[in-house]
């Protein structure tokens, strides 16, 4: 049977202007571009199995066929023979029979996309869990979100985390044409690496490649991976290039309580029909099986929690960037509306921002940015420790303040060490602790090689000079040790800073390290010759070693700095 779909036959011409393939996890969605809104009709077949689409008044102005090789339903798109010769036929050759979902998107508010025929097949239903060495075998099938609890929790700790946009939702651009969505998932990735190395943290990634997500699915994914937190990375924009800094956003019910909060909002609510027109969580929790009573007070508690780890997001953010605000931001965003989960958005900066497009697609700074979100949600757990769970901290952490109920094998597992270890580098005679002892948790020979001599290190030394930095307009702590590739701390401690803020002519004493390597005089040797075969001067090796005299004794180690 011939279904008839779209608008009434119109004397104009459209045109399939490019064909789109966005495979995920969850389903294989075909974008195609029009010249205007679509008239069209299509029918499946079998033997073999087939969609044929057939677009009306319409000429082609792409290249086919294209051929799919990474989506377990879709194998090709290619032309036919139409039934009407002012029609274009398209058929997708499919690996099994399909019951597509096809509907057209109406070009976007600013420009970006015009006319869309959307094309969706869906995947097997336990594709729906897209994570990163997820282990959670999920046998649930139901489409609808449940409320659950957690009487027995997991054996680690899960925590989603979520990179905004993706696929056919690119997000928002910047001046340069850098993409949200690539931004996002290079930074969620490394929020979950390092949260993936610390010693009862799981991670899961709500995607891991560039497709679209359905912003309910991502609360799913987080759900069915029992995650006990769900943290969403964005990259902020705004109608204008000036603002700029990071914002951490938590849920609210009511009116967005600032400016920048209410633009945000109505962009993922833009970003929602980019991807598609799905159904908010918040209109599909009306389970008649579900108490109200219960989803209101889940609903209290996902706000509170939330709102404890985005003011530990906000701490950590300082160190390494600019704040655009240093309060959390309330706002009704789809992806905060959990019931169960407690969960945050992150927007990591301003790509509208020519300054802050540049340092979000750099290596160093998304290093620099997860590694204060996955602080920040370690320090979460270590003050809230879920229950019958042992407490989270970093496995290199050098000290181990003893809280109640902790006893030597759990401090010992969380540390990756032994019970042994603890009680030889403790001195401990019993395994008898008390509330607010400290305990060193790692041995304390590698804690200070950490630190040591050169000969610990091998041939690879460290030296550093002192520079003075006059602090400008759009400076802060991040931006400047970034600059010298040194930390925030160490710039803070320097100049005795008990705060983030600076100020426009401030000075700022920074140790440069400054590479060095550790050679051995041999018999033969003078420092002309040294000097020579390490490309540097004798003036330099001289000032390296606090020479007084050109004398060399045989055996002596000499400091060469790099040239």
């Amino acid at each position: 049977m011939i279904l008839w779909l779209g608008a009434l036959s119109s004397a104009n011409a459209n045109s399939l202007n490019s064909i789109r393939v966005w495979p995920s996890p969850h389903d294989t969605r075909v974008v195609m571009d029009m010249g205007s809104e679509a008239k069209f009709s299509y029918f499946t077949l079998s033997g073999p199995d087939r969609l044929v689409l057939d677009l009306k008044q319409t000429q082609l102005k792409t290249t086919l066929p294209v051929v799919i090789k990474d989506s377990p339903v879709l194998t090709k798109i290619r032309r036919s023979s139409p039934a009407e010769p002012s029609s274009y036929r398209l058929v997708f050759e499919l690996k099994s029979g399909q019951k597509p979902d096809i509907f057209a998107l109406a070009p976007t508010a600013d420009g970006q996309y015009g006319h869309r025929l959307v094309v969706d097949f869906k995947h097997e239903d336990n594709a729906t869990t897209a994570s990163v060495n997820a282990t959670t075998n999920v046998k649930e099938k139901s489409s609808k979100p449940v409320v659950t609890t957690r009487a027995i929790p997991p054996s680690k700790i899960v925590v989603a985390i979520d990179p905004g946009h993706g696929g056919e939702d690119p997000g928002s651009i910047g001046p340069t044409r850098k993409y949200e969505k690539h931004v996002t998932l290079a930074i969620a990735k490394k929020v979950a690496a390092k949260l993936n190395a610390t010693s009862n943290i799981h991670a899961v990634l709500t995607r891991t490649g560039d497709y679209y997500v359905n912003l309910n699915k991502r609360s799913e994914i987080a759900r069915k991976n029992k995650a006990l937190l769900l943290v969403s990375i964005h990259a902020d924009s705004y109608t204008t290039a000036g603002p700029r800094g990071a914002s951490v956003f938590v849920l609210s019910t009511r009116r967005a309580n600032t400016e920048i909060g209410r633009w945000v909002v109505k962009k993922e609510e833009q970003s929602e029909l980019l991807g598609g027109g799905g159904i908010l969580l918040s209109k599909n929790i009306n389970d008649k099986n579900v108490s109200q009573t219960v989803l209101d007070l889940q609903f209290s508690h996902s706000q509170t929690e939330g709102n404890k780890l985005a003011l530990k997001v906000i701490h950590e953010l300082r160190q390494v960037t600019r704040m655009h605000t240093s309060k959390p931001v309330y706002a009704s965003l789809a992806v905060l509306k959990s019931p169960d989960i407690p969960s945050i958005l992150v927007e990591t900066g301003f790509i509208s921002n020519p300054q802050e497009e540049k340092l979000l697609v750099q290596n160093y700074h998304q290093n620099q940015l997860a590694g204060a979100i996955s602080n920040a949600v370690v320090e979460y757990f270590r003050a809230n420790p879920p229950e019958g769970m042992i407490v989270v901290n970093h496995p290199s952490g050098s000290t181990h303040k003893v809280k109640s109920g902790e006893s030597i094998s759990v401090i010992a597992q969380n540390y990756g060490t032994t019970t042994s270890n603890i009680m030889k580098w403790n001195n401990l005679k019993s395994s008898t602790l008390f509330v607010g002892q400290e305990l060193k948790v790692s041995s304390p020979s590698t804690t200070s090689n950490s630190s040591g001599s050169s000969a610990s290190r091998g041939n690879s030394v460290s030296n550093g000079k002192v520079v003075t930095h006059v602090v400008k307009n759009g400076d802060y702590l991040g931006k400047i040790a970034q600059q010298y590739s040194v930390s925030v701390n160490s710039i803070k401690q320097q100049n005795n800073l008990r705060s983030n803020t600076l100020k426009v002519g401030q000075k700022l004493q920074i140790t440069v390290p400054i590479k060095a390597t550790t050679y051995q005089v041999k018999s033969g040797d003078f420092l002309g010759k040294i000097a020579d075969q390490y490309g540097v001067s004798i003036s330099d090796i001289r000032k390296a070693n606090n020479l007084r005299s050109d004398s060399l004794a045989v055996g002596q180690k000499l400091t060469i700095p790099q040239s």
